[in-house]
Formats: structure tokens, C-alpha cells, sequence
């Protein structure tokens, strides 16, 4: 059975609009079945996107962008966005979320974690990660992160208390040089590694 972090969905598309203010923004977005949170913002993602340090002039990956939240809230603090997923229907939401929201500092591209993203470095690489795809996909996302950034550029992600909060910030410490906690809230936490 596909799951949301499947390239193809085979689960019939219904499409939901929500509408959603964070950050003194609000925006639209249509939400689709076989796309990480359906109907909805996930209390996750809200908590990072609250959280989430941005500022001008920098260059930011939302890495599993999903219906595309992350980036496109990112989009109005920053100065490009590049918003990756291995979902074909999250990526082709995604963009239409963008138009929807006039999004015109950023793009989404298809593929699976940093392969769409090879050779380039961002100033922060935010994410919600798909913990369900196991361990060695959050390992992967972590350890490879700093490849992708420039110095003193950070990780940023979220990630439920009880479903390897503890793995992660582990995993983070031994990769970055420095780890903080953003924020806990709901059943998660949110953490910046500072490469």
C-alpha cells in the first residue's frame, strides 16, 4: 500500500482547501489524499512553522514539502525557497499551492530527499521528517544535512516526543556542532542543529 512518502499514489484524489493564519500571514491550501495531513495543518508542522528561524537574504529547503506549508509560510520571510518531495501528487499540489498563494521566490521539484538538490547549499533545511519511513530515512536526512548547507547554516525540524525525539536530538548532536530545542508543544519538539 503507498504511503504519503511513496513516489505513486493509487488512492483516488480528494482535494480539501483549508485555510490557515501563522505568522501574521494567512494562506490557502488545497490538502489531498495520499499527502501527509490531509484536511489539515498537523500540530507538528504548525509548531515548527511557528518556531522556525528565517531570515532575509537566506536560501531555504523544505525537504518533504508535502502539500507544501513549510516553504510557502517560509517563502514571505526569506529570499528563495526550494521545496522537495519523492510525492508526485504532493509535489503537483504543492505547486498549485504556490500559484495560490502567490509564491513567486521559490519552486518545487520531485525526488527523494537531497537528490534534487545535488551541488547546492541552503542556509537552513527545514522539515517536518517522515518518521514513519523508519530510521534509516531520518538518519539519512540528518546526517547528510550539513552536506547541503553553508557554515553556520542550521537543520531545523520537528519531531513527536514519543516516537524518537530522543534518536533524533542524539543523531543531531553528533553531527552538528551545536543542537537547541526551539520549542515543545503538543507532543513535540522542535530542534535547530547548527552545522
Amino acid at each position: 500500500m503507498p504511503h504519503y512518502y511513496s513516489r505513486d499514489q493509487s488512492t483516488p484524489m480528494k482535494t480539501k482547501l483549508i485555510e490557515v493564519c501563522i505568522r501574521g500571514y494567512c494562506f490557502k491550501f488545497i490538502t489531498a489524499s495520499g499527502v501527509f495531513s490531509f484536511g489539515k495543518l498537523d500540530r507538528g508542522t504548525e509548531l515548527l512553522i511557528k518556531n522556525m528561524i528565517l531570515k532575509p537574504g537566506w536560501k531555504v529547503l523544505d525537504l518533504g514539502c508535502g502539500y507544501g506549508p513549510i516553504g510557502i509560510v517560509a517563502s514571505r520571510f526569506v529570499e528563495y525557497v526550494v521545496m522537495t518531495d519523492i510525492n508526485k501528487r504532493a509535489v503537483t499540489i504543492a505547486r498549485k499551492n504556490m500559484k495560490l498563494n502567490n509564491v513567486s521566490n521559490g519552486e518545487v521539484r520531485l525526488g527523494n530527499l537531497y537528490e534534487p538538490v545535488e551541488g547546492e547549499k541552503f542556509n537552513s533545511i527545514i522539515t517536518n521528517p517522515p518518521v514513519h519511513a523508519g530510521k534509516d530515512v531520518l538518519r539519512e536526512i540528518v546526517i547528510n544535512a550539513p552536506n547541503y548547507l553553508h557554515d553556520d547554516g542550521m537543520l531545523q525540524l520537528v519531531i513527536k516526543t514519543r516516537l524518537g525525539a530522543k534518536f533524533i536530538k542524539e543523531l543531531m548532536q553528533d553531527t552538528f556542532t551545536e543542537v537547541v530545542e526551539l520549542a515543545k508543544g503538543s507532543g513535540y519538539r522542535v530542534y535547530a542543529g547548527i552545522a
